[in-house]
């Protein structure tokens, strides 16, 4: 962000300003087709993520949040937060964030002048597709429990290791790795290095991991003595916890996941009227008790995105937002599942791929149900909630 921080009366009507133009940008200038696609929830490919990208990068929204300095708008986080919300509620496909979000705010604030250089352009205009490679099996939450190595030979490193439930890095060029570089004389954080990764290097391989939904996010990746040369080190070596600190608090502050709960229950209310059930007292209490939440969510997260602009923030505020936002959002998914009835249940994930319609009920059936086989893993990925919860215990409540 500019070092001049907006108020924060100013910043909220720049998100209002922003909101504005999001609604007509997806009105008037996406695609028909993509908007369609992912209004119904149908598989996006590469091809897809990339013109998304592109189109955002055309408005100048895919970098709004980083320094002007690096290509950005300097965007408050309540306008990085508006933005991300406001997309997800109409629909628009997921920005991918492992580039424009996670890696290179790390490499603009860490990294080198020449990483700046050489990688910050080609994260900005889509040249490079990022995967993170952070989890790894009995190191998904607890990272500091890691065990890829990186040894250190002459001008390079060479990893050998395992990464797991790696989004989409059978479409990467690169992966931003955590990685252990051994030293007997430190804490296990302090072992821990940030290294950028060709993933078209000798010795990488990707495996897919199935998911329920029958659709490939999720790779497992193995390094095996994979050479990275000593330039591609963000920041000093056994500084990488404090790296993975600063990303994983970006990945926390998303906007996008009150935008998805909002998109879920206009999706809801549509479904019970389509059904026939508008009358039923129910169903509507349900309805009613999940909206109350989403403005709860809603009036929590902008609370703590102000006090994180006013530095009054007590650091939970993310931890908040990621623990009710998922938990809600599967809530709402659940509810919808179910009043789709049969519909529901006649899950044709081929139908799905090749973008036609389910079996039975709306046209957007198939996808609903994905979306919610799906994100039953949102309340792990990200850090569990277990781990947010100890998070809140900690910073919130002091025990």
């Amino acid at each position: 962000m500019n070092d001049s921080h907006p108020s924060i009366p100013e910043a909220r009507a720049r998100a209002d300003a922003l909101r504005a133009q999001l609604r007509h940008f997806h009105a008037q200038v996406m695609p028909a087709g993509l908007r369609r696609k992912s209004e119904h929830h149908q598989v996006l490919d590469k091809a897809d993520y990339a013109l998304w990208m592109r189109l955002l990068q055309e408005q100048g929204w895919a970098i709004g949040h980083w320094p002007a300095a690096h290509g950005g708008r300097d965007w408050s986080l309540l306008e990085r937060f508006a933005f991300e919300e406001e997309l997800a509620r109409l629909g628009c496909p997921w920005v991918i964030p492992f580039g424009v979000k996670y890696v290179g705010p790390v490499i603009y604030a860490y990294g080198s002048a020449a990483q700046q250089a050489r990688f910050l352009p080609r994260i900005a205009d889509g040249s490079d597709f990022w995967c993170q490679g952070y989890s790894e099996p009995g190191a998904g939450s607890d990272l500091a429990a890691l065990k890829t190595v990186a040894l250190r030979d002459g001008y390079r490193y060479r990893v050998s290791g395992q990464k797991v439930w790696t989004t989409y890095a059978q479409w990467a060029d690169w992966m931003f790795c955590l990685v252990r570089t051994p030293r007997a004389d430190r804490r296990p954080q302090q072992q821990i290095s940030f290294l950028l990764v060709d993933l078209r290097s000798p010795g990488v391989s990707v495996r897919p991991i199935a998911t329920m939904d029958g659709y490939r996010h999720v790779n497992e990746v193995w390094l095996d003595e994979v050479e990275v040369p000593l330039d591609q080190l963000v920041g000093a070596e056994g500084e990488g916890w404090t790296y993975a600190k600063y990303l994983l608090k970006n990945e926390r502050t998303a906007g996008a996941i009150p935008g998805m709960v909002l998109h879920a229950l206009a999706r809801l209310r549509r479904a019970a009227v389509e059904a026939g059930r508008g009358a039923d007292v129910a169903l509507a209490h349900r309805i009613g008790e999940l909206e109350l939440r989403s403005i709860a969510l809603r009036a929590m997260a902008y609370r703590g995105v102000e006090a994180m602009m006013a530095s009054t923030d007590h650091g939970a505020e993310a931890s908040l937002i990621k623990l009710r936002g998922t938990e809600l959002y599967q809530d709402v998914a659940e509810t919808l599942v179910d009043l789709l009835g049969p519909a529901g249940v006649a899950f044709d994930i081929d139908a799905l791929h090749a973008a036609s319609a389910p079996p039975l009920g709306p046209d957007d059936a198939g996808g609903i149900v994905k979306d919610h086989l799906y994100n039953r893993a949102a309340t792990i990925f990200g850090g569990a909630s277990e781990i947010q919860r100890n998070i809140v215990a900690k910073t919130a409540l002091g025990l």
